[in-house]
């Protein structure tokens, strides 16, 4: 599990890191936090992981990343593909 704190929310965040782990096949998710974080379960082959973590530890043009929180989960579902989740707390702008 990944957490990542700092302007992370407006700037295409989620979807860049979409296409950045596709890019090193890496399978899992990324979602919106409530508190303005992003938060995201990666999973695959060590070296694949690593390479997609620099790349959040930077993120997409836009963003000012200020913090990477890493987590090690002992089990969790295996994962196919890698997608933007949205939480159910989260509303498009312009919803009611």
């Amino acid at each position: 599990m990944v957490v990542v704190t700092g302007l992370v929310q407006g700037v295409s965040f989620r979807a860049s890191m979409r296409d950045a782990a596709l890019r090193h096949g890496v399978q899992g998710w990324v979602r919106n936090r409530e508190d303005g974080s992003v938060e995201a379960l990666v999973q695959g082959e060590e070296a694949q992981v690593e390479a997609l973590i620099a790349w959040v530890e930077v993120g997409p043009p836009g963003a000012r990343v200020t913090g990477v929180n890493r987590q090690r989960l002992e089990k969790h579902p295996e994962q196919e593909g890698f997608r933007i989740v949205v939480p159910d707390w989260w509303e498009e702008e312009g919803e009611e």
